[in-house]
């Protein structure tokens, strides 16, 4: 199970889980749509598209086919920041959600190989003024990953 935490300057939330599997296979999970249409989703929430360039300076993003709470369908899109298999993969976050929807944060996973698997340490930085978002994410980003998690070791 993930541990998380909210930073103390409220500006990031920390999530962290071991898996069972090499970096390299993780690594995979996250960058191949195929593979994240499955674990992004969720029992009411299935992902629509999922793309990511994998390279620095390439695009991602991801959208909803279901409503998401207020805003509709949850559109995210950004750039790839660092991009270096299998350890560390960060993108900026522009969301639909987010008070100021122009607004950009920013996800990094990094992955460490540990003795039986992998460590993930997932960041979501930029939140400090995105209150509603920030309190979101601290419950949205754990159950993400232990999906992450339990789609790898499968």
């Amino acid at each position: 199970m993930a541990t998380t935490k909210v930073t103390l300057d409220l500006d990031a939330v920390v999530s962290e889980v071991h898996i069972a599997a090499p970096p390299e296979r993780v690594f995979q999970a996250l960058i191949d749509p195929k593979q994240a249409m499955e674990w992004w989703r969720n029992e009411t929430v299935t992902i629509e598209e999922f793309a990511v360039e994998p390279k620095v300076g390439g695009r991602w993003g991801y959208q909803t086919k279901q409503t998401v709470e207020e805003v509709g369908k949850f559109q995210v899109h950004g750039e790839v920041l660092a991009y270096d298999p299998p350890r560390v993969l960060a993108y900026t976050w522009i969301a639909n959600k987010h008070e100021d929807k122009t607004r950009r944060t920013e996800v990094r996973w990094e992955l460490t190989p540990v003795s039986g698997g992998t460590r993930v340490k997932l960041t979501h930085s930029g939140l400090a003024k995105e209150h509603k978002a920030r309190s979101g994410y601290s419950s949205g980003w754990p159950d993400l990953v232990d999906r992450l998690k339990k789609f790898v070791e499968k």
